[in-house]
């Protein structure tokens, strides 16, 4: 368990650090993708399958987080419509 949580934590540091190139979707996708790996990993060791949960975790993590990421684009891009919409009416 405790090797697993050192290894959880050194690729979620090694990733959080390459973020400065991407997406703010990608971002969150990865994000939301290390946060469920860590987690899962935690819930499947006290399970007895710590692998299983990191992978589960993962997968979950990363769909939700690119869901979110997605959500944010398109409330971006309304807010940026209205103020466009707005200035028009002018």
């Amino acid at each position: 368990m405790k090797k697993i949580v050192i290894l959880v934590l050194a690729v979620l540091l090694i990733n959080v650090t390459g973020c400065a190139g991407m997406s703010d979707t990608a971002q969150r996708s990865m994000t939301g993708g290390l946060g469920g790996a860590a987690g899962g990993a935690v819930i499947g060791a006290i399970a007895g399958n710590a692998g299983m949960g990191a992978l589960i975790g993962g997968a979950v993590g990363t769909a939700g987080g690119f869901l979110y990421g997605k959500h944010k684009e398109a409330e971006q891009k309304a807010y940026q419509q209205g103020r466009k919409d707005a200035q028009y009416s002018q």
